[in-house]
């Protein structure tokens, strides 16, 4: 017997800070619906999820709270747990960052690719948030504070986190030793990151301007892995939590038959705010150790608030539980993986969840139910058995059910939850629209008990299938259908998707219950917004606050951030290739008033670079000066994309040199 085809998924392990939201929880349902629709599929499916318990920000809870961190963890990750049990997901690991598995392997790790020298030890100076847990050069500060001196001491990061200078010893991953291969395996591999704008981001704002060595180690926090050789440092968050998708599986332990089996994963679901370390950072690890890298990334996007980011502060945020114990899980299920489509951002308002609810579940699919039991029981003596034959109106209908089933599971297989939920509710709004074709009540009325007997058993058949596609996304409801239909959800014969491939012979229940009962939107929207009230801190100080508000804008520039900006046009005096590099071009360019050097990687998009001589380029003056490969670069060429081609930006002759672009 052939072995079974595998399927390894995974969220990302999330940091145990605080609560979790909605937004957290649509991540987490949506890596458990895919996971449950490929075991549905006859995959041997592993659904990894955990949480990341190390660094600086954990020490500061514990103490703060007067405990030690380890315990603070486990009270954590034991609340995780719980919140993962109530929304029925069907994890097959919940991995720990502080398990002694985990922390040998990632030790292990270190220590390999310290001895074949693609970690070295250096200094790092260098402005350091504690929220992000990530390190920030002072020209990418979103502000710098100054003292009377004009020198800077603090500042804020891009996310609006405040920022504090660090000057440590620390060693570095030679990131850029493998930056051009990872642009040949992006475009040998176009489906690795998707949505497919991710890539283009990832490209054009990380690699393209020059990957920086990366450093993965402190020796200021103890909360960590020690480097075995050098126990003063512990290992940084990069190696500590990206690996765990590979320690999970026991790799680099005795035991590594899963590491086997599943690895490389099929897909890592993350939020679109660390597609960057799981596309730039993780793959160059994987390099690095000869591991294969994962076969695709899916950055999705946020779970909005009216349109606006998720924020305690702003009272806007949504916690999971208060939904569920409200209106049930599969409520809370469906409309996250219906409203919002996968890969973009999407809104959750308190009226559209509402509506959604009365209209899509409790008057479409609820009422198709309802009605549908009750004519059987009413019609059939509550019995359903299989037509012998269909009529025109029964033939569209399984056709409409049987393409149904196609375009569902093609949705499923490209992680396009929304799209397989509004494709199940157009068979919904169909087998509606078949009761008012066909009209039992007058069929019984007229005598016709074999058209009514066949129009009874294609409904219930229709209902069977709508059970059976729903179940990977809404984990109750489908029993609780079933059952009423007289069936039993465990039962695999019950579950052939496809129209007409059960024999009914089936008594249905006697007494149909409405499994999404109608709700007063008023009542129910109020619920809501005092739910969300609560997540207001009522100790939060005004600085808090602050940042807080900060955080909210952090996707936003003013006219002063882009005033800020110095975009000048310039001429090309001389362009050649950089040595020992495959993209870089050096450029000598004329400002008019200055001359400079700019280093830009454009050497793939212009073969012939000498033809650029004497072109009018627009450039960014105000950058600071960088190193690459040795050399310094003193400013940026601007360029645009499309598909890809990529071009600098030339002007005509009729722009003078050093002329300023507002």
């Amino acid at each position: 017997m052939a072995d079974k085809k595998t399927f390894y998924i995974t969220t990302p392990i999330y940091y145990p800070s605080g609560r979790l939201t909605i937004g957290n929880a649509y991540t987490t349902i949506a890596a458990d619906s895919m996971a449950r629709y490929k075991r549905s599929q006859g995959y041997d499916t592993f659904f990894l999820t955990g949480t990341d318990e190390h660094g600086l920000k954990i020490e500061q809870k514990a103490e703060k709270a007067g405990i030690k961190p380890q315990e603070y963890v486990d009270n954590m990750a034991k609340q995780y747990k719980e919140l993962w049990k109530k929304l029925d997901i069907s994890y097959d690991k919940f991995i720990r960052t502080t398990d002694a598995d985990h922390v040998k392997s990632v030790q292990k790790i270190f220590e390999k690719l310290l001895k074949q020298g693609d970690i070295y030890l250096g200094e790092y100076t260098g402005w350091y948030s504690v929220e992000d847990e990530e390190y920030f050069t002072e020209s990418q500060l979103k502000e710098v504070f100054k003292d009377d001196n004009g020198k800077v001491i603090g500042g804020i990061a891009p996310s609006g986190h405040k920022v504090q200078l660090v000057k440590e010893p620390s060693y570095f991953f030679r990131m850029s030793k493998y930056a051009d291969r990872l642009l040949k395996y992006y475009k040998e591999n176009p489906d690795f990151i998707l949505p497919h704008s991710r890539e283009k981001e990832m490209v054009n704002n990380f690699i393209k301007p020059g990957l920086e060595d990366l450093s993965v180690t402190r020796t200021t926090i103890d909360w960590g892995i020690p480097v075995p050789s050098d126990p003063k440092h512990v290992v940084y968050v990069w190696i500590d939590a990206l690996s765990n998708y590979i320690t999970a599986l026991g790799y680099g332990s005795d035991d590594d038959s899963l590491f086997k089996k599943f690895w490389p994963a099929d897909v890592h679901l993350v939020g679109k705010e660390i597609v960057r370390f799981h596309t730039i950072y993780w793959p160059i690890m994987l390099m690095a150790l000869d591991l294969p890298l994962p076969k695709q990334i899916f950055g999705h996007g946020w779970v909005l608030i009216y349109k606006d980011k998720m924020s305690k502060s702003k009272g806007n945020a949504v916690y999971p539980e208060s939904i569920v114990d409200r209106f049930g899980l599969d409520a809370l299920r469906y409309y996250l993986m219906r409203a919002i489509p996968f890969g973009s951002d999407g809104s959750f308002s308190p009226e559209d969840f509402v509506e959604r609810v009365n209209f899509d579940l409790a008057n479409d699919l609820g009422n198709l139910l309802n009605r549908t039991v009750s004519m059987i029981n009413q019609y059939q003596a509550g019995l359903v058995t299989k037509p012998a034959s269909q009529d025109d109106l029964g033939s569209d209908l399984a056709k409409v059910a049987n393409e149904t089933i196609v375009e569902y599971q093609k949705q499923m297989d490209a992680l396009h939850f929304s799209q397989a939920l509004d494709a199940i509710w157009k068979f919904v709004g169909r087998a509606n629209k078949y009761i008012d074709e066909t009209t039992p009540w007058v069929l019984n009325k007229e005598g016709k008990t074999e058209e009514l007997a066949r129009v009874m058993a294609n409904l219930a058949e229709s209902l069977r299938l709508i059970a059976i596609m729903i179940s990977p996304i809404m984990t109750e409801s489908p029993a609780k259908i079933f059952a009423q239909l007289g069936l039993n959800f465990e039962d695999e014969a019950q579950k052939a998707l496809e129209f007409g491939a059960f024999s009914w012979n089936v008594k249905v229940t006697e007494k149909p219950t409405p499994i999404f009962p109608r709700r007063k939107k008023d009542e129910e929207v109020a619920y809501i917004k005092e739910e969300m009230a609560k997540a207001v801190s009522k100790k939060q100080t005004r600085s808090e606050k602050k940042a807080a508000e900060m955080e909210e804008e952090k996707n936003y520039i003013s006219i002063d951030d882009f005033d800020k900006v110095q975009i000048k046009v310039g001429q090309v005096i001389s362009v050649e290739a950089v040595e020992g590099s495959s993209k870089l071009l050096k450029f000598q360019m004329d400002f008019g008033d200055e001359k400079r050097q700019i280093l830009s990687g454009m050497h793939k998009f212009y073969p012939d670079f000498e033809e650029l001589v004497g072109k009018k380029i627009l450039a960014v003056t105000n950058l600071k000066p960088r190193k690459m490969m040795g050399m310094e670069s003193q400013g940026m060429l601007l360029s645009s994309e499309k598909g890809k081609k990529v071009k600098l930006a030339i002007v005509g002759d009729e722009h003078d040199l050093g002329a300023l672009l507002g």
